[in-house]
C-alpha cells in the first residue's frame, strides 16, 4: 500500500503541472484587461480625462502585474506574408520565438515554488489571506450539507432498494421524488425559497442574505449561534437537496445490483433474516460506488457554490471566485482553481485507499501465490 501511495503521488506531479498550464492559459484567454478595469477605462470620469495619461497608467499597471510580458516560454507567429501581401501556407508561415524565462508563466510558477501566491489585483491584499478568510465559512456550509446528505440519503437508498422486491408504492414514490429533486436547478430552488419563505412575496420566516442579523453580535453566545443557524436554513436546504437526491439514487442502484448476486441468494436460502442479509452482506459491497463519489466531495468542501453564495450573499469562497471572475483578478482565480485541483487529486487517492478497506479483495500490490 505504501509503495502504491508513493507512486500515485509521484504521478500527481506531472498531472499537477499540466493542470497549472491549462488553468493559467484559461485565465489569460478570458476577454477583458484587468489593467483597464483597475484604471477605470470606460467610465464617465475616464472618458473626460486625458487619454494619454490613462494609457500611461494602464501601461504602468500592466508592467507592475507582469501583463506586458509574453504568456508562455515561446510565442507563435502565423501572419507571415509573401511578396504579393498574401499569407503563406500554414506550414511555412509558422514561426516560434523563444522567450526564455521572461514570461508570465515562468514568473508565476517561480513565485508559487517559493510560497509567494501573489496579491489580489483588486485591493493588493495577499491572495492566500483572502482565501483563508473565506474557507472556514464555505467549509462549514459544505460539511453540514455533506453530513446531512449522507445521513439521510444512504438509509433512503437502502430502504428503497429493499422495498423494490415487493414493487411497493413506497419505492415508486421515493424514486420519483428523488428524480424530481435531482432535476431541479439549485438557483431556481433558491429563488423560490426566497420568494415563498424569505420575505419575497409571501412568508418572511427565514433571512434571505448574509450570516447574521442587523443586531449582531448579541449579548449571549446562544443568541449568536441561533442567529447564525437561522440564516443558514435556506442556503443549507439548497446545498443539500441535490446531493441528497443523487446519493440516494446511487445508493439504491448499487444496492439493487448487489442484492441480485448469487451470494445474497445463498444467504437468503440459509434462512438469514432480511436485515442481516441487507446490512451485513449487501451493504458493505454496495458502498464502493459511494466511495467513488466521496473522492469528489473534498474539493466541494472548499470550493463552495458560486451561484448559491451569490444569491444568498454569503461571504464564502464561491462569492470570492465570482467577484474575481468579474474583475479579472487573475491571482485569485488561479489560486482557487489550483486548490480545487489539488483537493480533487487527494480525494481520488483517498477513495482508492478506502476501496481496500471496504472490500479486502481489492489490492494495489501484487499478492504472492
Amino acid at each position: 500500500m505504501f509503495q502504491y501511495i508513493v507512486r500515485r503521488i509521484l504521478l500527481y506531479i506531472p498531472t499537477l503541472f499540466i493542470i497549472t498550464v491549462i488553468w493559467f492559459g484559461i485565465t489569460r484567454m478570458a476577454p477583458g484587461d484587468p489593467a483597464e478595469l483597475k484604471a477605470g477605462v470606460g467610465t464617465e470620469g475616464a472618458q473626460r480625462g486625458n487619454q494619454q495619461l490613462n494609457e500611461q497608467i494602464i501601461q504602468q499597471i500592466r508592467a507592475q502585474w507582469h501583463l506586458d510580458k509574453p504568456i508562455w516560454y515561446w510565442t507563435v507567429f502565423s501572419d507571415q506574408k509573401d511578396s504579393n501581401d498574401e499569407l503563406l501556407p500554414l506550414t511555412k508561415r509558422l514561426t516560434f520565438k523563444w522567450n526564455g524565462t521572461n514570461n508570465q508563466y515562468h514568473l508565476w510558477m517561480a513565485d508559487q515554488l517559493q510560497g509567494n501566491f501573489g496579491v489580489s489585483f483588486q485591493d493588493q491584499r495577499p491572495v492566500m489571506d483572502k482565501i483563508l478568510e473565506r474557507v472556514p465559512i464555505t467549509a462549514f456550509l459544505s460539511l453540514i450539507s455533506i453530513f446531512l446528505s449522507f445521513i439521510i440519503a444512504i438509509p433512503i437508498g437502502i430502504y428503497s432498494a429493499a422495498k423494490s422486491r415487493e414493487n411497493s408504492k413506497i419505492d415508486r414514490t421515493v424514486s420519483t421524488t428523488l428524480f424530481v429533486l435531482y432535476s431541479l436547478p439549485s438557483f431556481w430552488i433558491a429563488t423560490m425559497l426566497i420568494i415563498f419563505f424569505g420575505g419575497g412575496d409571501f412568508l418572511a420566516w427565514f433571512p434571505n442574505n448574509g450570516l447574521h442579523g442587523n443586531d449582531y453580535p448579541y449579548s449571549t453566545w446562544l443568541a449568536n449561534t441561533g442567529d447564525l443557524f437561522w440564516h443558514l436554513v435556506l442556503p443549507i436546504l439548497c446545498y443539500t437537496y441535490g446531493s441528497l437526491a443523487f446519493l440516494s439514487r446511487q445508493m439504491r442502484g448499487s444496492m439493487l445490483e448487489v442484492i441480485r448476486q448469487d451470494y445474497i441468494r445463498t444467504a437468503r436460502a440459509k434462512g438469514l433474516a432480511e436485515k442481516v442479509v441487507v446490512y451485513k452482506h449487501a451493504l458493505r459491497n454496495s458502498l464502493i460506488p459511494i466511495l467513488t463519489i466521496i473522492g469528489g466531495l473534498l474539493p466541494a468542501v472548499v470550493s463552495g457554490s458560486i451561484i448559491l453564495e451569490t444569491i444568498f450573499t454569503i461571504p464564502g469562497l464561491g462569492l470570492l471566485e465570482f467577484n474575481a471572475l468579474t474583475s479579472r483578478d487573475y491571482p485569485v482565480i488561479i489560486e482557487t482553481g489550483l486548490i480545487s485541483s489539488v483537493l480533487t487529486l487527494v480525494g481520488i487517492l483517498l477513495s482508492d485507499i478506502l476501496y481496500s478497506v471496504v472490500d479486502p479483495r481489492i489490492a494495489f500490490t501484487k499478492k504472492s501465490a
